[in-house]
């Protein structure tokens, strides 16, 4: 099947017309009536949390089911923290969006996941279009991720210092902070998070590690090389941004032991399992079990330290308008019905 060849940490606004089509009010529902973050604590887990984003945190019926800590025990914020969010103009931040996800986590005791420090999309045209040299670009990602992480220190569990620095082929994405700096940049920023925050784990997240083949090796050798040199790396987020029935459980576990094994943890960080519209039951079926394995991939890696969902309904899914025909890719329909997929990260938990 295809497999994804974006950059997969996208947007999540308001797709109306079209996640109506995914489901129908005569679709199965979820029967199980335990709630996920409970269920992945109970299994052992730090967390079981979903995506969210600020234009959503006025839908009062969305909020009280993110609000449920027995159902998601972690944020993480869709857009409010990257690099156009925060800093958008040279040395002018803005907090305002990142500071209303982080607040809420707070107050509703969940952990939060920053989301993202360094990435080559949704940067501020200051950034892309300037001329660097290795000595400027150094400081000004010195800047930028000391003053975001100093300013949330002690509230953030991890955060997404590098997010996506690999072509599907293992080598690195040529940006504005490769083509300057190759690949120091990342030992750059990861070495500026620990020094701002010394008690937050400092991840990479990618897409497409869930597969055999150059990406995951290239991770592989990455954090050789970072351990190696003595850059701090705490865990690699796994994205998984799946096609219905393209989960390898073997796949999946092998990889996920390959980074453990090299002394970090790991986590899967935007999970969805979108489907070739219209969705059939047999479709919701399948993605029952496809969110059972990947759940259970995770419990069977004692490193594997908790899943997040790439936000929980299909109503504010980012697949509809990235990858037209598809949908249906959440546990909960547009509806804020939970699906059988709900089930499946029951039963993978239960594993």
């Amino acid at each position: 099947m295809l497999r994804s060849t974006l950059g997969l940490a996208a947007l999540l606004p308001l797709f109306d017309a079209v996640t109506a089509q995914t489901t129908t009010s005569s679709a199965p529902e979820a029967t199980s009536t335990v709630a996920l973050n409970v269920a992945a604590k109970a299994a052992g887990k730090l967390y079981f949390g979903t995506a969210t984003d600020n234009p959503e945190l006025t839908n009062t019926a969305y909020v009280t089911i993110l609000n449920n800590t027995a159902m998601f025990g972690q944020l993480t914020p869709g857009n409010s923290m990257k690099w156009d969010a925060i800093e958008p103009e040279q040395n002018v931040f803005d907090f305002t969006g990142g500071d209303q996800i982080a607040d809420l986590a707070e107050q509703t005791g969940k952990i939060i996941r920053g989301h993202n420090l360094v990435w080559y999309s949704q940067l501020p045209s200051w950034v892309t279009d300037t001329t660097w040299t290795a000595e400027t670009l150094t400081s000004v990602i010195q800047t930028h991720v000391t003053t975001e992480v100093s300013h949330y220190a002690g509230k953030i569990y991890a955060w997404d210092v590098i997010n996506e620095p690999f072509n599907d082929d293992g080598t690195f994405r040529t940006d504005v902070f490769y083509d300057t700096l190759n690949s120091t940049y990342i030992n750059i920023a990861l070495t500026a998070a620990r020094a701002a925050d010394p008690d937050a784990k400092l991840y990479i997240n990618e897409y497409n590690l869930e597969y055999t083949g150059a990406k995951i090796d290239a991770m592989v050798q990455l954090v050789t090389d970072l351990k190696a040199s003595g850059t701090p790396i705490d865990g690699i987020g796994i994205e998984s941004h799946y096609i219905l029935g393209d989960v390898s459980a073997s796949e999946l576990q092998t990889n996920m032991e390959a980074l453990t094994a090299l002394g970090v943890e790991v986590a899967i960080t935007e999970l969805d399992v979108r489907i070739d519209l219209p969705a059939t039951d047999a479709d919701l079926e399948q993605q029952k079990s496809d969110y059972e394995t990947v759940v259970g991939v995770c419990m069977a890696v004692s490193g594997c330290v908790g899943v997040t969902i790439w936000d929980y309904t299909d109503y504010y899914s980012w697949i509809p308008a990235t990858f037209p025909g598809y949908g249906a890719a959440c546990p909960w329909d547009e509806n804020l019905v939970p699906k059988p997929a709900y089930d499946g990260i029951v039963l993978g938990f239960q594993s």
